[in-house]
């Protein structure tokens, strides 16, 4: 079976073996300079984003490269090893005892699930509950976060409160005194906190969608 990792990958080494970058070889072969960038490989949401058969094709002919021989390369790269990460329900998150003062999990009561590859050593995952978040994220999905990675404007978060309040929302702007929220529902209200209310914040990387 075909990885998100091993595919990506070979893009990587046929734009390596012919002396370019990614950018280089999307460039080669018509395409936007920005196609094979890092940060196209995964929606917002961090649900990986996969390269089209049409761009495939198109640095195959760029590179003059028999499709057995990109094949060569995506058998070449090692599949990037799974990892469990801690589970909890998104309810659950709010109570005591499941954080330490920097997000991160602690005590018992957590399940495991297997990650993606985009997961980091430092992730973990929450299972949605109600439909707060919907359309983006129904009850059942998984989302995976990270407490450690810098969360920026428009990135997908999970914040949790001082009050014990768990929130999944988009960052909107956050500055040295608030944190402002986006609602992923347009039935529920946007949010301000103050930040001496906010105990954490993690960005989301992956969604089970």
């Amino acid at each position: 079976m075909l990885t998100h990792n091993q595919v990506w990958g070979a893009i990587d080494a046929l734009a390596a073996s012919t002396g370019m970058s990614a950018s280089g070889l999307a460039r080669r072969a018509g395409l936007d300079a920005t196609t094979f960038n890092k940060s196209k490989r995964a929606a917002d949401s961090g649900r990986p984003r996969w390269p089209s058969t049409e761009s495939i094709a198109k640095i195959l002919e760029a590179t003059n490269t028999p499709l057995e021989q990109f094949l060569g390369l995506v058998n070449s790269v090692v599949p990037a090893r799974k990892q469990t990460v801690p589970l909890i329900g998104l309810a659950q998150a709010g109570k005591g005892g499941f954080f330490d003062d920097g997000g991160f999990p602690a005590g018992t009561g957590w399940d495991e699930i297997d990650a993606p590859e985009l997961a980091s050593t430092h992730a973990y995952a929450l299972e949605i509950s109600g439909d707060s978040m919907s359309p983006v994220y129904r009850e059942g999905d998984i989302i995976i976060v990270d407490p450690e990675q810098h969360a920026r404007r428009g990135d997908r978060v999970v914040v949790k409160t001082t009050e014990g309040e768990v929130l999944a929302k988009e960052l909107r702007r956050q500055t040295a005194k608030t944190l402002e929220l986006k609602s992923l529902n347009a039935e529920h209200e946007d949010r301000v906190l103050a930040m001496e209310n906010v105990a954490w914040v993690a960005r989301i990387l992956w969604a089970s969608q």
